[in-house]
Formats: C-alpha cells, sequence, structure tokens
C-alpha cells in the first residue's frame, strides 16, 4: 500500500484554510474532469483530487490524517502507525466509511476500517440535545481481567474563526469494567457534544482495543500463553512456574507432551458471566549444539532413541 499525499494532489499547503481548499477543488475539478479534460490520464487524476478532498473537506479525516505527522513521501510503502487512532474523537453515528471502496486501498486503511463519516454542519435546533462523540481507546490486557480506572486522554478537530482546523484536547478518569473486550464500548453520559437551547449533552462512546501484549493473546473470552518448554520436560513431565495476568502459577506438564499441546486452566480467562479460560501452548524449545558436548549429547540421542518424525509422510 502506497502513502498518498493529499495536500500536494491539491497543490495546498497543511495550513489551508477549508476555504482554500474548497477553490482549489473547484479549479482542479474543471482541469481534470473526464468530459472535458484533455490533459493525459485525466480520469485517473480526477479519482484521486476526489480522494483528497474527501479526506480534507471534512476538518475530521482531515485532521486524523495529519495526526499521521509529515515524514512520509507520496508513492512510498505505507503501513499505519500502531494504535495512530487512539484518543481521537469524532462525531456521528459510528465509523461506516460510506463509499469508501470507491478509493483506494490506503483511504480504505484508514478510514474505511476506521470508518470516519462526517460530522455535518447542521443548524443547532432549540433545545436540541448534543451529538454523540465517538474515539477508540487502547487499553491493557490486565486492566480488563482485574477492573481499573484510568486518565485518557482524547483530542478532537474544531474549526477556528479564519478556517483552520485545529485540535482540542482533554483528559478524562474513566472505569475499566472487568471482563471489557475489544469491540465493545463503555458510555459516558453527557460526555459528548453540549446541547443547545438547554437541550442536554450527547454521550461519549468509548470503544474499547486491547494494546499488543508481549506475553498472552485473546479470542473472545479465552487467553492464550506461549510456553516454551525443553525437551526432557515435554518427555518427562515437569512441575514449573507459568505466568497468568493474575499472577505465577505452578502448572503440571504431563509425561510424553507434545509440540502445540494445549493444557487449559478453566475460568483464568477474561472475567464473564460465563468466564473464559486459559490456554497453556507448549511449545518445545530445542537446547543448540554449540558445544562439542552438546553435540555429543545430540549424537547418543541419534544412536539411542528409534524416532523418525517424518514416518507419517511415507518417507
Amino acid at each position: 500500500m502506497q502513502y498518498k499525499d493529499y495536500y500536494k494532489i491539491m497543490g495546498l499547503s497543511r495550513n489551508s484554510t477549508q476555504d482554500e481548499i474548497k477553490r482549489a477543488y473547484r479549479k482542479l475539478a474543471r482541469k481534470y474532469h473526464p468530459d472535458v479534460s484533455k490533459e493525459r490520464d485525466a480520469e485517473a487524476k480526477f479519482k484521486e483530487l476526489g480522494e483528497a478532498y474527501e479526506v480534507l473537506k471534512d476538518p475530521q479525516k482531515r485532521a486524523a490524517y495529519d495526526r499521521l505527522g509529515t515524514n512520509w513521501k507520496a508513492g512510498e510503502d505505507f503501513r499505519p502507525p500502531p494504535n495512530w487512532d487512539e484518543g481521537f474523537e469524532f462525531k456521528g453515528g459510528g465509523f461506516a466509511g460510506g463509499d469508501a471502496g470507491a478509493f483506494s486501498d490506503f483511504f480504505e486503511q484508514l478510514f474505511g476500517r476506521a470508518g470516519f463519516r462526517p460530522s455535518g454542519h447542521e443548524p443547532h435546533q432549540f433545545h436540541a440535545r448534543g451529538q454523540d462523540t465517538h474515539a477508540k481507546i487502547y487499553v491493557d490486557l490486565e486492566d480488563s481481567v482485574r477492573g481499573t480506572t484510568r486518565n485518557i486522554s482524547l483530542s478532537a478537530p474544531e474549526m477556528d474563526a479564519q478556517g483552520h482546523v485545529q485540535v482540542k484536547h482533554r483528559s478524562l478518569n474513566i472505569k475499566i469494567p472487568k471482563g471489557v473486550k475489544p469491540g465493545q464500548h463503555i458510555r459516558l453520559s453527557g460526555q459528548g457534544d453540549p446541547g443547545s437551547g438547554g437541550g442536554k449533552s450527547g454521550d461519549l462512546l468509548l470503544e474499547i482495543a486491547f494494546n499488543a501484549h508481549s506475553l498472552y493473546r485473546v479470542s473472545e473470552t479465552d487467553i492464550y500463553l506461549d510456553l516454551p518448554v525443553t525437551p526432557w520436560e515435554a518427555a518427562l513431565g515437569a512441575k514449573i512456574k507459568v505466568p497468568t495476568p493474575e499472577g505465577n502459577i505452578d502448572l503440571k506438564i504431563p509425561p510424553n507432551s507434545r509440540q502445540g499441546s494445549k493444557l487449559r486452566l478453566k475460568g483464568r480467562g477474561l472475567p464473564a458471566k460465563t468466564p473464559g479460560d486459559f490456554f497453556v501452548v507448549l511449545q518445545i524449545a530445542l537446547p543448540p549444539a554449540s558445544t562439542e558436548r552438546a553435540k555429543a549429547i545430540y549424537r547418543t540421542m541419534q544412536q539411542e532413541l528409534d524416532f523418525n518424525p517424518r514416518l507419517s509422510l511415507g518417507v
């Protein structure tokens, strides 16, 4: 996937006003419209221009795009930075992407799956409830296992009097409930947009995602740990200490355990009405034959053990 410099496509600087963006689009749309343009690749350029305008005309999409920074070059390989969308507060009914499929993979990666909808600029009605706002936050697996209170930082775009998009910041203390899963939402009543004419404020909906963990992975309410074991621990059985999100435990490895064997600890996954399970997946680690003594031991094993791991392949 290639990075797209939407400002360069429209011939704009990053501090351009929304009015300047509109004027640039009208000018370039006349130049590249396939029905009238004699420019080479007019259709492709017109489509690229439309995508750039779709992002830069919307203060929310533009502010999110600007968060990627300026250390990218048009056409270079691109992957979004980890958690790039964390704490970005937006309005609307959730990220749907709308006609995102008509645009590039770059657009789809940023705004299709993240799914920005424009906030709209409808005039406030008298005594109207404020809009709900949305943001994604990343929490640690342990936060869900134990439940906790966290301080989060949010940022949201707003337009100044000169038509420039600015980002405002705020922080909130929120309660992370035990057992919350990725994709679930925490609703904070009254923390959305203020109402008009004395109307109530909207709500803030926080979508939960988990930070990548160095030890564990999660599937629904189950937690998995890849556990390295020695060949003799797997073959002879052993009792070893194993980390879990709630602390170390002693685990019995059965004799003759195989690579990839799963040991289940019932009810030690994510808290829930029916708690998830904790699975230990055995990964047999081979000692390196880095010394003459180690090589001699491997040669003895080769001579003494009648073992062919490829027997089922018929070779």
